[in-house]
This record gives C-alpha cells, sequence and structure tokens, in this order.
C-alpha cells in the first residue's frame, strides 16, 4: 500500500532553502497529513499524505 504523493521538488535547490519542509507544513497548517520523504532514484524529495 502506497502513500499518496502530494508534490515534488528537487534536491539540488539552492544552499539554505528547504521548499520541500515548507510546501509540508503549509499543509499540516491547513490540516493536511504531510511528510517530506527522499526518493533516491529520482533524486527528489517527495511530499506524501497518509502516513499516520
Amino acid at each position: 500500500m502506497g502513500a499518496e504523493i502530494l508534490d515534488r521538488f528537487p534536491a539540488g535547490g539552492p544552499r539554505g532553502s528547504w521548499p520541500a519542509e515548507q510546501k509540508a507544513d503549509e499543509l499540516r497548517k491547513a490540516g493536511q497529513s504531510a511528510e517530506v520523504v527522499m526518493d533516491l532514484p529520482s533524486d527528489s524529495y517527495l511530499i506524501v499524505a497518509g502516513r499516520r
């Protein structure tokens, strides 16, 4: 059973920038379950829902 992917961000963002964490925080504040995970094959950070 997989989790729903809400968004994805490239891992090579600017130094000191955490766009995936910021987006996940916004979603959590809006009441959505959101977690950031690393997808190594695509070198991306994924925001996933449904992991409780």
